[in-house]
């Protein structure tokens, strides 16, 4: 039976701003086992990255946990002190970062920044430090390691600094690891090895993914399970296989017919009209139903509740409501772009 790493629990998270309180994140939930990959997936702005933030506890100064439950490991974190959430992070639970050079200390060597964590949360000393930080650049595939301790972030290309980036996230040996946009402004060949290495090592050492992406690519290649978010909502989730085979959100379908498909010589792209609502924009039922084209009169008045569609898989939408009702054992629900 698989084991439920991270919990989140009706998750609101906010931000003070001078136009007044805005809500980034509006009580969504989702867990994630051990050994999986969950990828949540939408466009910019959907609330991807705050998410993962306020899972990590790192928050800006004027954003806080408004309400819901974070639990890793069945312990809940919300409520833990600044100096408990640094013992926890690095050590139980890592995540790696969008843009490796703004992420990394310019002023600093790889080499201090990889023997950091080992020398907070493990105890080594400085010597033994260095020995284990070789054996992780070699792990993350950085040819000359000891070589590479000595250098500056600058002095690395963006894939080296982004493998770099996983050295550090994995040098506790976590049980979470989080990657929030691991492949962006990389060249194709390097976003393969990226997701590789990322998938190799989560198998090896049996770690929970959360995987933030706007690319349903990078989805179909290395998820277990998908998250689909807009404006600050989760809109459907379930099994790779059920989400890309049986998408049951227009939005989720939107995405996907976004999406080139080289196979078909047919295929067209269908973008999806207009632009994301603002977070604090007010818009009554759906939020999505200004740019859905099966949008009905209900949509324009009533928020849709969440329909169990199948095991696993669930969505937002009430084109969802009928099938979901007289269909509840085998829930397979079809809708047609």
């Amino acid at each position: 039976m698989a084991q439920t790493l991270l919990e989140v629990k009706d998750l609101v998270t906010s931000f003070r701003t001078a136009e007044g309180t805005v809500r980034a994140v509006k009580g969504i939930s989702f867990h994630v086992e051990k050994g999986e990959t969950l990828c949540i997936v939408g466009e910019s702005g959907c609330g991807k990255s705050i998410t993962s933030l306020s899972v990590m506890g790192l928050l800006p100064s004027n954003g806080s946990i408004e309400s819901g439950e974070i639990l890793l490991n069945n312990e809940p974190l919300q409520n833990l002190s600044q100096e408990q959430l640094r013992k926890l992070r690095g050590n139980q639970m890592s995540m790696i970062f969008q843009e490796p050079m703004t992420a990394l200390n310019p002023v600093l060597t790889i080499g201090y920044q990889l023997r950091e964590p080992l020398i907070l949360h493990h105890k080594l000393s400085k010597s033994e430090a260095t020995k284990q930080a070789v054996e992780l650049l070699n792990q993350v595939g950085i040819p000359n390691p000891a070589k590479r301790l000595n250098q500056y972030p600058h002095e690395l290309s963006g894939g080296m600094r982004q493998r770099v980036m996983i050295a550090m996230a994995l040098a506790c040996h976590p049980s979470l690891l989080i990657a929030d946009e691991p492949t962006t402004a990389l060249d194709v060949t390097i976003q393969a090895q990226i997701l590789d290495l990322i998938n190799d090592l989560k198998e090896k050492l049996d770690m929970g993914v959360l995987l933030i992406t706007h690319d349903m690519g990078v989805v179909a290649e290395v998820a277990n399970r998908v998250m689909v978010m807009y404006a600050g909502l989760k809109i459907e989730e379930g099994p790779v296989e059920e989400i890309f085979n049986n998408p049951s959100h227009p939005y989720t379908i939107g995405l996907l017919n976004s999406v080139p498909n080289v196979d078909d010589p047919e295929f067209e792209l269908e973008p999806i009209p207009g632009n994301m609502p603002g977070l604090n924009e007010d818009i009554p039922g759906c939020r999505f139903h200004p740019r859905c084209k099966f949008a009905m009169d209900k949509c324009k008045v009533m928020a849709p509740p969440e329909f169990h569609l199948s095991q696993g898989h669930s969505a937002t939408c009430w084109l969802n409501e009928k099938e979901a009702e007289t269909d509840e054992n085998s829930g397979r629900v079809t809708i047609k772009a």
